[in-house]
């Protein structure tokens, strides 16, 4: 087989359309590019969503930009995206899409402005994509918390979350990273780790499960980790092409 039959097998099989779809198709057409779909969770119209994280998920958003649906106040990554493909396969449909991830986060640090951030834009969909600063700020020294400091923290997020809002649909996406730039074998098996807790949190809160991880050790397949992360843990424009047709994916539109 030829390489460039191992990369159409690849788009194919794990459902990544590239940039094709995320920039020209729409609706029906936009589906057809990517696997049968594997979620239950379908956005109902008129749905308030919210995308919440660290710097991925930040990705340059304004923070001044408060509005829905807005380029600057989404930011230039997988959220951005998504929102554009989600608001161009459904027109009608009246979603509200905000993104208040920041850069540097760590599961706490969600917690301390989740009122403002979360809470008070009372969310139909929430989705979460946090811990790789919890690991990484630990290796650089500026951060004592633990795999168990995670778990725990997280847990206790979504619990308030679920509270305050018992009819949100979480979303929570899987932590990554590639083996390149930043990341080193220092990483491991630590990171697995953290990859496993935040599994183990949204089976246990029902959450839709985006396995960016996964997704990345297939694209890895295909062309370097550089080409996805250049330092290995933030996506470049192809990586955040793929997060968001998984994320969209995931969530079954």
């Amino acid at each position: 087989m030829t390489k460039h039959l191992d990369r159409r097998h690849f788009i194919s099989s794990t459902g990544l359309a590239t940039a094709g779809a995320i920039g020209l198709a729409t609706g029906d057409a936009a589906r057809a590019q990517v696997a049968p779909e594997v979620g239950s969770t379908a956005i109902a119209p008129g749905s308030t969503i919210l995308f919440q994280g660290d710097s991925i998920t930040d990705a340059g958003r304004k923070r001044g930009v408060r509005g829905a649906n807005n380029h600057a106040a989404l930011g230039n990554g997988y959220a951005f995206l998504t929102a554009a493909q989600l608001l161009v396969d459904h027109p009608q449909a009246g979603y509200e899409i905000y993104n208040r991830g920041i850069s540097g986060n760590k599961v706490f640090q969600l917690a301390d402005r989740w009122q403002q951030d979360c809470l008070d834009i009372n969310p139909n969909v929430l989705s979460i994509l946090i811990g790789v600063n919890d690991i990484w700020h630990h290796l650089n020294g500026e951060y004592d918390g633990t795999v168990e400091t995670y778990r725990s923290d997280y847990h206790k997020l979504l619990t308030e979350t679920k509270d305050v809002l018992p009819n949100v649909r979480l979303v929570i996406c899987e932590p990554f990273v590639l083996r390149t730039g930043a990341v080193t074998d220092k990483w491991f098996p630590a990171f697995d780790q953290f990859r496993a807790s935040a599994k183990a949190v949204a089976e246990e809160f029902d959450a839709v499960w985006v396995p960016f991880q996964s997704m990345f050790d297939r694209a890895v397949e295909v062309a370097k980790p550089g080409y996805w992360a250049r330092d290995g843990v933030h996506p470049s424009p192809a990586g955040a092409a793929m997060m968001a047709q998984a994320w969209l994916r995931a969530v079954g539109q």
